[in-house]
């Protein structure tokens, strides 16, 4: 069992909340898009990519959160 200090749950603790607020961004900018343009359009589609890359980028950098806070303790 890994034992974390304070500083290290909070960081762990930013990177979760960081993805799951651009997830959630995401999904209120797709529901949005869906209900504004029903049919498909390039620039809804383009913007619908663009947010989907933000919660891919948070993903990776909680990764590397993650990789930083757990390695030294193994």
């Amino acid at each position: 069992l890994v034992e974390l200090d304070s500083g290290e749950w909070a960081l762990i603790s930013l990177a979760v909340a960081i993805v799951l607020s651009a997830e959630a961004m995401n999904s209120a900018l797709e529901f949005l898009a869906d209900h504004t343009a029903p049919e498909w359009h390039d620039s809804v589609q383009k913007a619908k990519d663009l947010a989907a890359g933000s919660v891919l980028l948070a993903a990776v950098g909680a990764l590397v959160v993650g990789l930083l806070v757990f390695i030294p303790h193994f």
